[in-house]
């Protein structure tokens, strides 16, 4: 049959990949997953203001590469082969993320430490625009500015220069005020990004992968650890891992502390995260050691302020993108179906877990809850503040055996019995002998077993958080109903 090539319009394509969703610090990011490939062990960021003539350079010192490369580099879809552990997919991620944020990218490489032989290439959305063909510029010594050469003096490696930064200036008042504030508030919020993202990378914790350091205008970027694994009364549930899609998914809770059990004021500020307590709780998604997703449930239950300290750890490699449905800009994920499934039991015992240290709760070594009481001086606060009423069953979720580790972390016997999580005083929760010792009620109610039977079917379905406002409400507001129910 007769074919026919229909070459894409340079300049429609090039303006279109302009808006797949990239924000600056993400943008970022995706040019250091380049560097890690590319082996560095450092990656300077410089973000300099100076009007219509302010940039963006980004400089490792990787292996380098060769002026084919870099012109490979630069073609949509770069064909090259990617390794398991790879952080590129697509072979896109240089020129979406930074056409997402400027008009004029150039790149230079240096790959010999004994020769100063260095190689660069521009691409210029001005050139694509007039010419609409994907055309790259190949600077000539006299061509290349020194800002962008300048860094490769002394050792190998690659520098990304972005100019004439229209995404992130205002261009009508470049020279602005405003203009060199927002750069440098660009430059912190780009320090807590990357510190979030390449974590374990800058920790040292990264496998396959070695220690990365990481600097923002001359500031070095401190890793952030979301599990806040430091700090003495951090809780790590047992690791569970999940065969997913022919790959393999760890999961790793945490119950971080409350505020009162943190080491310090400002320990318990900086692992609120960039985005504050009740929204950083839920999901850490990683793919080979980088951070994908910072918080949020994936639409498993919602963020609520009694669990805002439930923080779970998902770890996959590259050989699973489809089952996670990553994008290019690797700023999306979403959990296959049959994980989100086994996922329920999991995170059912997690959330309990953070309720009961959320309002004081503390295990003893018996295994079983105690919790604080609540303080008289504010008697709404008291009520949110009892333990979880009900008994869990011996045998756990569909399919989890007697004994499983999960059991372990709930706060209940292994008879099935709810452990104590009631202060002195609650109605119904524990009887008083004459000598004032306190001893466990002789009788199960019917509207207790019901209240119990009522909390693990809203567990089972993710809302347990919700029918513990309801419950907590009514022990408030309508305090007898809240007894004829067993609460």
């Amino acid at each position: 049959m007769k074919t026919e090539e229909l070459i894409p319009s340079a300049a429609r394509l090039t303006n279109s990949l302009r808006d797949l969703g990239y924000e600056f610090v993400n943008a970022v990011a995706d040019l250091i997953d380049n560097s890690i490939v590319a082996r560095a062990r450092r990656v300077n960021i410089t973000i300099h203001f100076e009007g219509t003539k302010s940039w963006v350079r980004i400089h490792d010192d990787g292996d380098g590469m060769t002026g084919a490369s870099i012109s490979e580099a630069m073609r949509l879809g770069t064909a090259r082969d990617y390794e398991d552990s790879d952080l590129g997919k697509f072979g896109l991620g240089l020129k979406t993320a930074s056409l997402s944020q400027c008009r004029v990218i150039s790149v230079a490489s240096r790959t010999d430490p004994n020769r100063a032989t260095i190689e660069s290439r521009r691409l210029d959305l001005g050139h694509v625009t007039e010419t609409d063909r994907w055309e790259i510029l190949h600077l000539s010594r006299g061509d290349r500015p020194e800002v962008l050469t300048a860094p490769l003096q002394s050792s190998t490696g690659t520098v990304v220069l972005w100019e004439n930064l229209d995404r992130v200036l205002n261009r009508r008042d470049p020279w602005g005020g405003w203009a060199q504030r927002h750069l440098l508030n660009l430059a912190e919020r780009l320090e807590l990004h990357l510190g979030m993202v390449f974590g374990k990378f800058l920790s040292g914790e990264a496998r396959r992968r070695r220690k990365l350091v990481i600097t923002v205008n001359g500031n070095a970027v401190e890793p952030w650890d979301p599990f806040v694994r430091n700090e003495p009364k951090v809780e790590p549930l047992p690791e569970r891992e999940f065969e997913v899609g022919g790959g393999l998914v760890r999961v790793r809770p945490f119950v971080v502390p409350a505020q009162r059990d943190f080491s310090s004021d400002a320990a318990w500020k900086r692992a609120s995260g960039p985005r504050q307590w009740n929204q950083q709780q839920g999901f850490y998604i990683y793919r080979a050691d980088r951070m994908i997703q910072s918080g949020g449930w994936s639409r498993m239950r919602a963020a609520d302020e009694h669990t805002k300290l439930a923080r779970a750890a998902l770890e996959f490699w590259p050989d699973l993108d489809d089952e996670f449905e990553i994008n290019i800009s690797k700023m999306r994920v979403r959990l296959p179906e049959e994980l989100r499934e086994r996922l329920g039991a999991p995170v059912t015992q997690l959330i309990k877990r953070a309720q009961e240290k959320y309002r004081g709760g503390e295990r003893s070594a018996g295994g079983r809850s105690t919790t604080r009481p609540a303080s008289r001086a504010n008697p709404g606060l008291a009520g949110s503040q009892r333990g979880l009423p009900g008994a869990e069953s011996r045998s756990g979720p569909a399919g989890q055996a007697d004994g499983d580790p999960w059991d372990r972390t709930t706060g209940h016997t292994g008879d099935g019995s709810a452990a104590s999580g009631s202060p002195a005083g609650d109605s119904g929760s524990a009887n008083t002998s004459g000598n004032g010792r306190t001893t466990a009620p002789v009788v199960e109610t019917r509207t207790s077993a019901a209240a119990a039977a009522l909390q693990r079917a809203a567990d089972r379905v993710g809302q347990g958080s919700a029918l513990t406002l309801i419950r907590d409400e009514m022990r408030r507001s309508e305090p007898e109903a809240a007894r004829d129910l067993g609460w």
